[in-house]
């Protein structure tokens, strides 16, 4: 699965317990209709694929869903889901002209020339 969008946030690498468990959170905001902020979790070495991207960029970011279940002291079940980012890519922007190529200045159009009378009868029609 995917997330492609933009990065509203990149959390700093946060390190839990005496493993060294590392974990980093990155907010992409989607583009569509009704965006949507999808907190999407790198861990362990996968943290430091965020280290060359910064907030603004367009990005696809291939997922994995993970759900989990934890009894909590009472014995009630309950369950969590995350969603852990495994791989992360820039995404090429498209220009503003819609791919138009650029319009040369004018001083680069060399004139024509004169044009003389007996030009025209040289046509082919």
């Amino acid at each position: 699965m995917e997330v492609q969008g933009r990065i509203k946030v990149i959390g700093e690498t946060q390190t839990f317990g005496a493993n060294g468990f590392r974990k980093r959170e990155l907010v992409v905001t989607t583009e569509e209709q009704y965006p949507q902020h999808i907190m999407v979790e790198f861990v362990q070495d996968k943290t430091d694929l965020l280290n060359s991207f910064q907030v603004g960029q367009q990005v696809k970011v291939n997922i994995n869903l993970r759900g989990r279940e934890w009894v909590n002291p009472q014995g009630e079940t309950k369950y969590f889901n995350s969603i852990q980012g495994w791989r992360i890519e820039a995404l090429q922007q498209e220009p503003a002209d819609g791919n138009v190529p650029p319009v040369p200045p004018m001083d680069a159009f060399e004139p024509a020339g004169e044009l003389n009378k007996e030009d025209h009868d040289d046509l082919p029609f």
